[in-house]
């Protein structure tokens, strides 16, 4: 008997490069739709010099963790300075979703997968998501020349032939190291997630305890992102503003709903809007940050300006308590109500962690002619978005612990019986 079998074969053949090629184009364009649609409800299509494209593709690549800098240039009499560092978590999900359904779709109908299969499976990705993303990594690249106005400023410019730009370019190396992060990280998590999905015989003992607590994160993220979006729609027809709403559905829904759902915890971010910089709705976001100071942005002071806020505490109690049923349920029958409620604590301090470090926000932009300007204000801006972190994590386990053992609790009736025997290869 042959070594190896025609359905051995055929497996090979779905895992090949022409299959590979179709995962990474597949997630890239879903990736630059995204953001093509959403630049364009935000009005980016007006960019002179037709840098509609290249403002697209730098898109993506600060969605997949990229760096892109921003550089300024006023001339020998002025001075510039911009920084911007937000990633467009829509662009980011669509293309995490998409690469894993594609990563995974050839490991389908598997109990089992050999460690190096999955490896030079993944290496194949890997090395075609890396061409993919320095062909983008260049084309991101665009320089802009800026107004500097009808007042004394722009009479200055016009005297001393001061022309001020602003532009950005990709840092490579960053992006590609920080991209090919990004994408070990899908992967892993679409294996993670995905009850079906197959993996190596040594770590079969432990899916019955990662994978349904995995899951259960995905669903509360996912579920977030939908009840956003929900939301988003109703208040464009009912208010307007549908272009500026679909913006932010497409562009960065998920920065929005995720900070939500920490502060909802009870979690505690600090941040500063000045100048033209504004954050996207709820306008309340704007009302509390806009200050010469420095301020928290928590339920508390979220409710000084609109006492709808506390829905926020029902709404991440709900949605945990389901997760955490959904979690039991999938879980063999013997692991205990304590054991739940450790690891869903875990998987949670574990999504609050991530959310933390993605939904940060950091920008400004200063121009001064002569000293007439400040480079942090009159013509320039700033807004930053970082959170109490260590707070955060805390009632992250806090939540994780009572909504995992409740929930295991509300699953015992419908929880199926037996363990979950996994299938030997």
């Amino acid at each position: 008997m042959s070594p190896h079998s025609p359905s051995d074969q055929a497996v090979v053949a779905r895992h090949g490069w022409a299959q590979a090629v179709l995962t990474v184009l597949t997630a890239l364009a879903a990736m630059v739709v995204v953001a093509a649609l959403g630049l364009w409800g935000a009005g980016a299509a007006d960019l002179p010099d037709q840098a509609f494209p290249r403002v697209v593709m730098a898109t993506v690549v600060t969605a997949v963790g990229g760096t892109v800098e921003l550089s300024g240039s006023a001339g020998g009499l002025a001075d510039s300075a911009a920084g911007l560092t937000v990633i467009p978590l829509s662009v980011t999900l669509v293309g995490a979703l998409v690469l894993g359904a594609g990563f995974l779709r050839p490991l389908r109908h598997r109990a089992v997968a050999g460690g190096r299969e999955l490896a030079g499976w993944a290496a194949r990705v890997a090395v075609l998501w890396l061409l993919a993303l320095l062909a983008v990594a260049y084309a991101a690249r665009q320089d802009f020349k800026l107004s500097l106005g009808d007042d004394t400023l722009g009479d200055l410019g016009d005297v001393f032939g001061v022309s001020p730009e602003v532009g950005f370019r990709t840092d490579v190396p960053p992006t590609l190291f920080f991209g090919l992060l990004w994408l070990a990280g899908v992967l892993i998590l679409a294996l993670l997630v995905s009850r079906r999905a197959p993996l190596p015989g040594r770590l079969l003992p432990f899916q019955e305890s990662v994978r349904p607590a995995a899951h259960a994160m995905v669903v509360l993220l996912l579920a977030y992102v939908v009840l956003g979006t929900l939301v988003a729609l109703v208040v464009a027809v009912s208010r307007g503003h549908v272009p500026e709403t679909f913006a932010v559905i497409l562009l960065g829904m998920p920065n929005l709903v995720w900070l939500a759902l920490t502060i909802g915890l009870g979690a505690t971010w600090n941040g500063r809007v000045q100048g033209p910089f504004g954050l996207p709705m709820p306008h309340v976001l704007d009302e509390v940050l806009r200050s010469e100071d420095t301020q928290a942005l928590n339920l508390r002071t979220l409710y000084e300006h609109d006492e709808r806020i506390w829905w926020l505490l029902a709404v991440d109690a709900v949605l945990l308590l389901a997760v955490a049923f959904l979690m039991a349920a999938r879980s063999p029958a013997h692991v205990r109500a304590w054991r739940h409620a450790v690891h869903l604590a875990v998987a949670l301090v574990l999504t609050v962690l991530m959310i933390c470090l993605l939904c940060r926000i950091s920008a400004r932009y200063g121009l001064s002619v002569l000293g007439i300007g400040d480079l942090g204000g009159g013509l320039g801006g700033k807004l930053f978005l970082k959170p109490d972190l260590w707070p955060a994590l805390a009632l992250g386990a806090l939540w994780g612990l009572v909504t995992g053992f409740l929930g295991a609790l509300l699953a015992r009736p419908v929880r199926r019986k037996g363990e979950l025997k996994p299938v030997a290869g």
